[in-house]
């Protein structure tokens, strides 16, 4: 899920239909089914991956029914969620979402030969049944409780969901604790909504997670899934972030849902679509005068609001969509001041500030569980550290670990996984996203990795080191890679605050509210990366490869130079690659080529022993804490600052490129380069000027709409009029922007 600004469409999703039996053929090369209807939870599929989950399996057949070797696309598809994924065994799963009634996929076999043969076959895809639960991740001490909901897109009936305790996502082993029945609310004029309590167990060792999963049957009788994750902790913490978007006590704090009240799209009378963000810390001006800080495009609409217009706590996304002064829901706390504009070619954050109202926001500058456990397990409301910064925030370091706190995933931990980062963002005019407005490339961002660290909606939210709580970023933009692992972006916070001043006009400065520094009560989901590239299975092309490869490897064993043996694997780097293991001496010493015959290299620290019982490691996941040298970092950043612009040029699949640490091999950099999932360039260069590439394969990023977390609403029918007399708070003062 690309975007990081949560937007609901009012609509009733759809279910899916059984799969079609016909064939797509050319004169020698076919595919079949020829005709697929498929919904998002893979009602209508007609097989399972490995780990059991419904994927809907291909074949390619030659003209004589003999089998294929081919290698598998997918094309079109969703313009939010894109097409969904197809392995090298055929097994295509579909998106998790749609931001449409449907959407129509292309899938393609290429011959493997020099026939250069292709064959496709069409697949509608449509709306899920089970629509995903909330909340999406929370954190449960021993004994502790939470209750998730679900949704049915159907009104009315019978359908109940059934809930279950899993050890995986997937849906595998038995999960820790309890559930409660299900009760279900049904109406004939809306969704049907189950829920269920869970109750962890009275003893929790360490941390570790377990899954809440929902099934349901749709279409044609077979059963729709999907999960929560739910992080048990032996601390005692307890969070849940649906906390986060609820209308907050008056002197709220932040790290909350919210947003300009005109965040609509409007059809004649009636307001069909919304947009929220979060509300994401406090700074002040020269003069002591507060601000709300968020995004451009949470504030001021990507450019197209006006000074003066009020911001809402919670956002419309929250509140059904309903403005306040056209109903209740929402409390106006601030007045949008000024905006760094994104058109210009010489801005390079996305932020805009709000002063605030009186007896509005905290003054202190607190955020949403920032503070310590408190008696009930909660995590307290605590300002950001500024002690040491004197206000104006700190440089983030790549693998500094880092916490935000926002209105979709709460209060999470995540890593910086890239640095130095130049990246493409899509922006639109219109909650739909049926307008663009600009593409803007940002330079010098952070990136940061993490399962759950960030989803739709967390746009604003401050991003602090998790040591000390001192501002590093403002997030702005983030995404699922085709691993499903969360990556976000930020911009720094030294940045944002020389932006806002620039953008004053009047030589006014800005620091961030706080207080003394403070550890921050991590709530760390894990980062799957390694896990999941391992776990995928290479085509018969690269296995061949890596085998070839492995031969010439042999010649590199010398345990006199630390080279303890060699072995076929997979690369994390780019995940579905086939590596040659490089087994070394613990201190990883030994000199190893980045690359041989055409195989990256993944270079894992073991035992003599180990390598000859067979017992090493098959990744270097335990080796990814050690610090890269200052030399070989700074030779990364300057080769990325005379590439990047031209590789994201030349390719136009590249909407990122920064700098990061191998996960093949830690001792060395990376060039982090982010690939548009729908347009994979057929060959990716394993290193650029002998540095390491690391591919990230996701959506690209946009910020002005997603439906990653379909809700649904009511449309408003209302007077025009009505929209203009909502409310606005009085201004002491207004900026004129430049």
């Amino acid at each position: 899920m690309s975007a990081a600004l949560v937007c609901v469409l009012p609509m009733l999703a759809g279910c899916g239909a059984a799969a079609g039996t016909t064939q797509a053929a050319t004169s020698a090369l076919s595919i079949t089914p020829g005709v697929s209807s498929l919904d998002t939870n893979c009602t209508g599929c007609n097989g399972v991956n490995r780990r059991g989950e419904p994927v809907h399996k291909f074949a390619a057949l030659t003209s004589n029914g003999a089998t294929a070797q081919v290698t598998w696309s997918v094309s079109g598809g969703d313009r939010v969620a894109g097409p969904g994924t197809i392995d090298a065994a055929g097994r295509y799963t579909p998106p998790s979402y749609l931001t449409a009634d449907h959407a129509e996929v292309t899938i393609t076999a290429h011959l493997e030969d020099a026939s250069g043969l292709t064959a496709s076959a069409p697949v509608t895809i449509r709306p899920g049944f089970l629509q995903p639960l909330t909340p999406e991740n929370a954190a449960v001490g021993p004994g502790g409780t939470v209750t998730i909901a679900g949704k049915l897109a159907v009104a009315g009936g019978q359908t109940v969901i059934h809930f279950a305790l899993a050890a995986t996502a997937q849906g595998g082993g038995n999960g820790a604790g309890t559930l409660s029945a299900p009760i279900c609310d049904r109406s004939e004029k809306a969704f049907t909504t189950c829920t269920v309590t869970y109750t962890a167990p009275a003893t929790i060792t360490g941390s570790s997670a377990v899954y809440v999963v929902a099934t349901a049957s749709g279409a044609g009788g077979k059963a729709s899934r999907t999960e929560t994750e739910l992080l048990l902790n032996s601390a005692g913490v307890s969070s849940n972030p649906m906390a986060h978007q609820e209308l907050q006590p008056s002197l709220m704090s932040l790290g909350n849902s919210g947003g300009n009240n005109s965040d609509y799209d409007a059809h004649g009378n009636t307001i069909a679509d919304c947009c929220s963000g979060t509300l994401g810390a406090l700074v002040q001006d020269n003069t002591g005068r507060q601000y709300v800080l968020s995004n451009n495009h949470v504030l001021a609409k990507s450019d197209h609001a006006t000074v003066g217009d009020a911001i809402v706590q919670p956002g419309l996304i929250d509140n059904n969509c309903t403005p306040n002064g056209v109903g209740p829901g929402t409390l106006p706390v601030a007045n949008l001041t000024l905006w760094v504009p994104l058109k210009s070619a010489q801005t390079n954050v996305d932020a805009a500030i709000a002063q605030t109202a009186s007896r509005t926001i905290e003054s202190g500058g607190n955020i949403l569980e920032l503070g310590t456990r408190q008696a009930d397990g909660s995590l307290a409301a605590a300002p950001p550290g500024i002690s040491s910064t004197s206000g104006r925030g700190e440089a983030a370091g790549l693998r500094m670990r880092v916490a935000k706190s926002g209105r979709t995933t709460g209060l999470t931990c995540g890593g910086v996984s890239a640095i130095d980062l130049d990246v493409a963002v899509d922006y639109f005019s219109d909650c739909a996203e049926t307008r663009p407005y600009t593409t803007k490339v940002f330079t010098n961002q952070l990136g940061i990795s993490g399962d759950r660290f960030s989803d739709a909606g967390d746009s604003g939210a401050l991003v602090v080191n998790a040591a000390n709580a001192e501002p590093v970023g403002l997030f702005f933009a983030g995404g699922t890679d085709a691993a499903g692992v969360g990556h976000g972006v930020a911009n720094p916070a030294g940045d944002v605050l020389n932006a806002l001043s620039s953008a004053s006009g009047n030589g006014m400065s800005f620091t961030f509210v706080g207080g003394a520094d403070h550890a921050v009560s991590c709530l760390n989901y894990g980062n799957s990366t390694v896990r999941t590239a391992q776990e995928l299975a290479l085509s018969d092309a690269e296995t061949t490869r890596g085998q070839q490869a492995l031969f010439a490897a042999r010649s590199l064993v010398n345990p006199a130079a630390g080279i303890l043996g060699v072995s076929m694997g997979k690369s994390t780097d780019h995940a579905g690659e086939a590596a040659v293991l490089v087994y070394v001496g613990e201190h990883l010493k030994a000199a190893v080529p980045a690359t041989i015959e055409g195989a990256r290299t993944v270079v894992i620290p073991a035992t003599s022993e180990e390598v000859a019982l067979g017992t090493a490691a098959v990744d270097n996941g335990a080796a990814a804490e050690i610090p890269l040298a200052g030399d070989v970092l700074e030779r990364a950043i300057r080769l990325k600052q005379q590439v990047a612009r031209r590789l994201m040029l030349r390719e136009k699949a590249f909407f990122g490129v920064g700098v990061g640490q191998s996960l093949d091999n830690p001792r060395d950099a990376a060039l982090v380069v982010y690939v548009d999932r729908n347009h994979v360039p057929a060959s990716l260069p394993q290193t650029i000027e002998g540095v390491r590439t690391r591919y990230v394969i996701m959506d690209r990023l946009h910020v002005t709409r997603s439906y990653a977390t379909q809700v649904q609403s009511t449309r408003h029918c209302l007077a025009p009029e009505a929209l203009d007399t909502a409310p606005l708070l009085p201004l002491s003062r207004q900026i004129d922007l430049p």
